[in-house]
């Protein structure tokens, strides 16, 4: 068994054993940790997936993701409670499924259109890529605030997942939990269909290993790239808009899934796919054991679940320096 398997098994392991101690064996306790880690880890999944592609192909790091998801959360809260919208489609559930595509359209077109029109230039320059990126995610957040205020909004509208509960070990979970985590699951093994088993994604492959062979051979290889990272933006503005009816819509959430989201891309290894969905996992099982052993009275826990994706990254890269599945250099 090979040292990265050995790793993933260990990690998981011990976080799974330090939760249920933390617990003192109670399976009620231990399973909300759980469902919390696996809740928060494919929230951080769909922000990380687009960083990961974006980055496998392209080389590029974009730090606006993390303002896209945000503005997908803005977009699925502003449809669904919109007076106008609740009057031409009562029905909450064909309402919260508009406003899901709405954030993914929103987040498409923004991704579309940063690539084509300020990236495209700057391809053959990291550092300006990095600045634009991180530029830009200034500008959107402060359009943000300036159309919805820096007010928090919370999620009021309800719909059939989101009022439905399931028993588990004697305990009551949301099943709207339970939907995030399918529709990250399903996005985890459709992506990676796509980009294993279908023609668009054999040449998404082929240019990130030579471009100008897959342009010499009739592909529009920046047509490709557009669509790519357009794919990452919808990913990572679908990922806003299902968080929304837990967390809301609110400034914050660009940043604090952004950083957590580029720990979770080093730390399965830069550019590798399957890296990010395994990593996204450690970590979020990371957050909630720690968040959970640090609810006593006096200790700051949300310092804790911040900071706890950061020292994961440590403790792993000292084994893996390259990541769980990144390549040596």
């Amino acid at each position: 068994m090979s040292r990265t398997v050995w790793v993933i098994a260990g990690t998981t392991a011990i976080l799974l054993l330090f939760g249920l101690v933390n617990a003192n064996g109670d399976l009620g306790s231990f399973g909300i940790t759980v469902m919390s880690g696996l809740f928060r880890a494919m929230l951080l999944f769909l922000v990380a997936a687009g960083l990961s592609i974006v980055f496998g192909l392209m080389d590029v790091l974009n730090f606006a993701q993390g303002t896209i998801f945000m503005i997908g959360a803005y977009v699925a809260y502003a449809v669904h409670h919109s007076d106008a919208v609740i009057s031409i489609i009562p029905d909450p559930n064909i309402r919260f499924l508009l406003s899901v595509i709405a954030a993914v359209l929103v987040g498409a077109g923004l991704g579309g259109g940063l690539e084509r029109g300020l990236l495209r230039p700057l391809y053959a320059r990291p550092i300006f890529q990095i600045v634009l990126t991180f530029g830009v995610a200034i500008v959107l957040g402060e359009a943000v605030k300036f159309i919805w205020s820096t007010t928090p909004y919370s999620w009021t509208g309800m719909f059939s997942f989101r009022e439905g509960f399931f028993m588990l070990f004697d305990q009551r979970f949301s099943t709207y939990r339970l939907f995030v985590i399918g529709m990250g699951i399903a996005l985890i093994i459709g992506i990676g269909l796509l980009l294993q088993r279908t023609r668009i994604g054999i040449i998404i492959r082929a240019g990130v290993e030579d471009s100008a062979m897959v342009e010499a051979l009739g592909t529009n290889v920046r047509a490709v790239f557009t669509l790519v990272f357009t794919l990452g933006c919808a990913v990572a503005a679908f990922g806003g808009a299902i968080a929304a009816p837990f967390l809301g819509a609110n400034p914050a959430l660009a940043n604090q899934f952004l950083l957590a989201a580029i720990a979770v891309v080093v730390l399965g290894g830069l550019g590798s796919y399957g890296g990010t969905a395994i990593a996204s996992v450690l970590v979020g099982l990371a957050v909630s054991v720690i968040e959970d052993f640090v609810s006593s009275p006096g200790i700051n826990a949300p310092v804790w679940a911040s900071i706890t994706p950061m020292l994961l990254l440590v403790l792993i890269l000292l084994i893996r320096p390259s990541g769980l599945f990144g390549k040596e250099h």
